[in-house]
């Protein structure tokens, strides 16, 4: 943890202040809003979860920053920061997310471009898993107990993005954001314990404060019927511009990428000193670049 440098590597939150000046400016700008809306009011309501306030304001967040949501070599460098994070985490704090920062595209972009870029890395995560997904944790997202699964452990990946106007909770206006919380820091909380039922009261009330709007229809439970978790990583406001079904199709197959990718470090492969020839071209196609 804390290797050199601002992008690709996990930080803790002393280092990245340490480093903010000397990074990239959509990186500082990232940090400061995301830090603002952890720390402050809207109209005199704080952000709905306190369990966020708590972890920005006691320094437990871990973060990273992605130069990209399509280029392989970052997504790669992406995957090993959270290979690491999941390691690390438990020792660092008793509840301690990822925040991973996104360089901001070229550009306005709509909220179709958010849930295509947000889907693509996730597939790009659990296609280069170096570990299989979890036996204990359904494959079709239709359905209560599924949850987006990465080295072993089921993970809730919320996220923010530009597009929002009313609802400010989910908003971010650099970029794109993903906070990933393992379900083990849920422990006690969930929604079939009394502190859990309280604290979802609580975060439900103020956000209806805090967006003004009413919470959304798709804001559920894990594991109640009903309820899907792959609606809530990030809420749709134009049905026209969201999917329909979960863009992810996951497998139990294992391993899904080549040996040599699913190595640390394999994201050396695809820098711009490497031989064009060594590159696998499949992980590039479709989306070109932000």
């Amino acid at each position: 943890m804390n290797e050199p440098g601002t992008e690709g590597v996990l930080l803790d939150q002393a280092t990245l202040h340490d480093r903010l000046d000397d990074a990239p400016d959509w990186l500082r700008e990232h940090y400061r809003t995301f830090r603002e809306s952890m720390l402050g009011e809207r109209d005199g309501s704080p952000f709905p979860c306190y369990f966020g306030i708590e972890v920005e304001r006691e320094g437990d967040l871990l973060y990273a920053a992605c130069e990209s949501t399509t280029d392989p070599a970052a997504l790669l460098r992406l995957r090993d920061v959270l290979v690491e994070y999941l390691d690390a985490y438990p020792d660092h704090a008793d509840r301690a997310p990822l925040a991973v920062f996104f360089k901001p595209p070229e550009g306005d972009r709509g909220e179709a471009h958010y849930h295509e870029r947000l889907w693509h890395a996730l597939e790009f995560l659990h296609v280069h898993d170096p570990e299989p997904w979890p036996d204990d944790i359904p494959t079709d997202p239709d359905t209560p107990r599924w949850e987006f699964c990465f080295g072993g452990e089921p993970l809730f990946p919320t996220s923010r993005a530009p597009f929002y106007e009313e609802r400010k909770s989910r908003y971010s206006p650099v970029g794109l954001e993903i906070t990933f919380q393992p379900r083990a820091v849920f422990e006690g909380i969930t929604a079939d314990t009394e502190a859990g039922e309280r604290a979802r009261e609580v975060i439900r009330d103020r956000m209806g404060d805090y967006d003004g709007v009413c919470p959304h229809a798709d804001l559920g439970d894990w594991g109640v019927e009903g309820d899907r978790e792959w609606t809530q990583y990030l809420f749709r406001e134009d049905d026209a511009a969201s999917p329909d079904a979960c863009p992810l199709d996951p497998t139990r197959d294992h391993p899904k990428a080549p040996a040599e990718l699913l190595e640390p470090g394999a994201w050396r492969a695809f820098d711009d000193d490497a031989d064009p020839g060594d590159r696998d071209a499949s992980l590039t196609a479709g989306l070109g670049d932000d």
